[in-house]
């Protein structure tokens, strides 16, 4: 027996096994390929301006996808907007998109069945639900006393389902007149993701939705003179199923630095790549040099639960943050970017392969375009 062992051991000495790197173990193999772009013009529709699409969702049943407006109810009651988009099977880059239609517009409801109030939602992600709702995210906004939150809704009326619960510390607190906790002003709650849908209800599983915050908690800056660039941000794990939705876990996400002379800096979305802990976030810049964007792959499989942690000055040391790797930094492509914020897994391109969409806000301003951005991921 020892004979063979022995063996057995030259064998496998002698063989050339591929040497994984533990950065292998920790993500998926992925990458993006530029498809194209596509302008959606500032015509208005059904009575409302169209603009401010802050967020992004894909229908695969109804192959459509949603798009969240952000005026704040001030130019039209808070919405959503459906779009079809038809590809070319050809691919061409440059020619992969054929055309973007908007076919219709659905009105949110407030709990007593009315429209919003100017200033009172400052809607900023979507995300779909298998039970045919969406899930908005808004943003909050300290200046306008518009808490940070996420509510759900019905997808084809919009009509209010229910609120999900937001840690105390995430609410804007003032002492003798100064922000002592909470949110920064307009740096709240943008991105919104679900675990992928095909594994949530049928299979028995919960829905799983994701949010973090674009930028630090004011009780989280780690410089209190520079409080945009602060890099400190918190991810929240929510856990939906029979029952009141719950908070699962809380994780530290650090923002990479910002470039050189940006006055707007954070993470405005999120995508979930599978069910294992894989995500996609898109950091988004502004300053000098017009927009940047980069968006990285997320590990947050043994990332420390924070939940218990009040404030995330100091020393970091004993906290594991969510785990990322670059897999494109925009700046790379040639083309000018816009203020993207929004980004969802679309359909299936005609060669098989998964679309991957970005789309700006133009902050209803001449001077700024909606930008539909199509990419392919690939998983080696």
């Amino acid at each position: 027996m020892v004979a063979l062992l022995a063996i057995a051991g030259s064998l496998l000495t002698g063989c050339s096994l591929p040497q994984v790197s533990a950065e292998q173990r920790t993500f998926l193999q992925v990458s993006l390929e530029f498809l194209d772009e596509a302008i959606i013009p500032k015509t208005p529709f059904a009575g409302t301006p169209v603009g401010g699409l802050s967020g992004i969702t894909y229908d695969r049943q109804r192959d459509r996808f949603y798009v969240v407006s952000d005026d704040r109810s001030q130019l039209a009651p808070a919405r959503f907007y459906t779009l079809k988009v038809q590809l070319d099977p050809t691919l061409g880059v440059g020619e992969a998109i054929a055309s973007v239609d908007l076919e219709s517009v659905t009105f949110l409801q407030t709990e007593e069945g009315n429209p919003y109030p100017r200033g009172t939602i400052d809607a900023e992600g979507i995300a779909l639900s298998p039970q045919n709702t969406v899930f908005i995210s808004s943003e909050g906004n300290v200046n306008l006393d518009i808490p940070p939150g996420i509510k759900e809704f019905e997808l084809n009326s919009g009509q209010f389902v229910q609120r999900l619960p937001v840690p105390p510390h995430y609410l804007p607190l003032t002492e003798e007149g100064q922000q002592i906790q909470g949110i920064q002003n307009n740096f709240g709650f943008e991105a919104l993701a679900t675990n992928p849908i095909g594994t949530i209800p049928a299979a028995g599983e919960p829905l799983r939705l994701f949010t973090v915050t674009e930028a630090a908690l004011v009780q989280d800056l780690t410089n209190p003179d520079d409080p945009d660039f602060a890099t400190r941000t918190r991810w929240l794990h929510y856990y939906l199923s029979e029952g009141p939705p719950l908070i699962l876990s809380e994780h530290l996400y650090l923002l990479e630095s910002p470039p050189p002379g940006a006055v707007l800096h954070g993470i405005p979305e999120i995508v979930a790549l599978d069910g294992g802990g894989h995500f996609l976030s898109l950091e988004r810049s502004f300053g000098l040099k017009g927009f940047t964007v980069r968006l990285f792959q997320l590990f947050t499989g043994d990332a420390t639960d924070i939940s218990g942690t009040s404030s995330l000055q100091g020393s970091l040391m004993g906290l594991q943050p969510i785990r990322k790797q670059l897999v494109l930094d925009l700046q790379d492509l040639d083309i000018t970017l816009d203020n993207l914020e929004g980004m969802t897994l679309g359909p299936r391109l005609p060669d098989g392969s998964q679309s991957l969409w970005l789309i700006s806000d133009d902050n209803f301003r001449d001077d700024q375009k909606t930008q539909l951005l199509l990419f392919r991921l690939r998983r080696d």
